[in-house]
């Protein structure tokens, strides 16, 4: 019997299951038996870091339940995350003859939810895909709300497309095996969200209270956004408030060439737009050193070692840039945060502001 047991329904046309438990991994077959009423054939994207240690499990639970299953996967890492990998995909999806009444299932962490899920979306103009999110990171966030995407030269998530999943299935289990600093990059994240919605779960950051609460922080972090897509699912309004950190954070991945993680981009990403925040008047109350204390207290990067410059550089590529405006997320206080649009010229003095220029 689970530990945990949590099904938050995501009300989108059409709705879908976030399923939260352990040891859905060895009976994932059971649980997509009850989205798929008949066997069909499901294709497992995964890579080459989350294959070795889940898919046998995963391939022998489909089959038990009857799932024609194929495999394939892709070299990890962040700079895979590109049209090679998808085209290599889409290739495979028709050399298995997938049709629309198939499925597409993505198993390990955000880059393959990106992956998987945009190919789902491209191949024969779209076909059902389920997330089983491996990594935290990808728990609290980037399995739910359906944004599919690759980075091209100029810049992060620069193509894509939105595709609901038919269902998330969140192994708890998993997390038992993620290296330290891969399961704080999902913490950053889930502090985001504490940041713009929560008190009591940003207080749970503050407090280092998350070793036994993952299940309840991914379960609080998925309602949220739940909510937040539901009412702006193509991100035309509230849904661009989940950016937060993310344009300095984008930047500074640029800036890396991508080596650097993106949960600890957006931890550096989030804390230096708080300080700018305050030292700048927006906020409502001083938490430009609260965010950064939780954040250094949990052993994520609140500084960089790039240039204002270089990082106002970066961020001109960023998608949330619109002509010669770009709309940056602004934490007033803790468990509210809103859009400002700044002309690009701006920007600069932004990010020097919140690196102590």
């Amino acid at each position: 019997m689970s530990k945990f047991l949590k099904q938050i329904h995501v009300n989108t046309l059409p709705g879908y299951e976030v399923v939260i438990s352990d040891g859905l991994i060895k009976s994932c077959g059971e649980w997509l038996h009850k989205y798929f009423l008949t066997s069909c054939k499901i294709a497992v994207i995964s890579d080459s870091t989350v294959g070795p240690l889940y898919l046998k499990d995963v391939v022998d639970s489909l089959t038990t339940w009857n799932f024609m299953v194929s495999v394939y996967t892709f070299e990890a890492g962040e700079s895979r995350k590109n049209f090679t990998t998808l085209s290599n995909i889409l290739e495979y999806l028709a050399a298995e003859r997938l049709t629309r009444s198939d499925c597409v299932i993505a198993l390990g962490g955000g880059v393959v939810g990106d992956m998987a899920g945009f190919a789902a979306a491209c191949y024969l103009r779209g076909i059902r895909y389920i997330q089983m999110p491996t990594t935290m990171l990808a728990a609290v966030d980037s399995s739910v709300g359906g944004k599919t995407a690759i980075d091209l030269r100029a810049g992060k998530n620069l193509a894509g497309a939105f595709l609901q999943p038919s269902a998330v299935l969140c192994d708890l289990d998993c997390l038992k095996s993620l290296p330290r600093s891969v399961l704080l990059g999902g913490i950053a994240e889930a502090v985001k969200t504490g940041v713009l919605c929560d008190e009591t779960l940003f207080s749970l950051f503050e407090n280092g209270n998350i070793s036994t609460d993952y299940g309840e922080i991914i379960a609080r972090c998925v309602a949220y956004k739940a909510g937040v897509v539901e009412r702006d699912e193509r991100e035309q309004g509230e849904r661009k408030l989940l950016n937060l950190g993310h344009t300095i954070g984008h930047a500074i991945e640029k800036c890396s060439g991508y080596t650097t993680p993106h949960g600890q981009a957006v931890a550096a990403g989030l804390a230096i737009i708080a300080r700018s925040a305050e030292r700048l008047s927006w906020t409502l109350e001083p938490i430009g050193n609260r965010i950064t204390t939780c954040l250094a207290e949990l052993g994520l990067p609140v500084v960089t070692r790039y240039t204002a410059e270089a990082l106002a550089d970066a961020a001109l590529s960023d998608k949330k840039r619109s002509g010669e405006e770009i709309t940056l997320v602004i934490p007033k206080k803790i468990g509210l945060c809103e859009l400002k649009k700044i002309p690009v010229s701006e920007l600069l003095p932004v990010i020097e502001a919140g690196l102590g220029v």
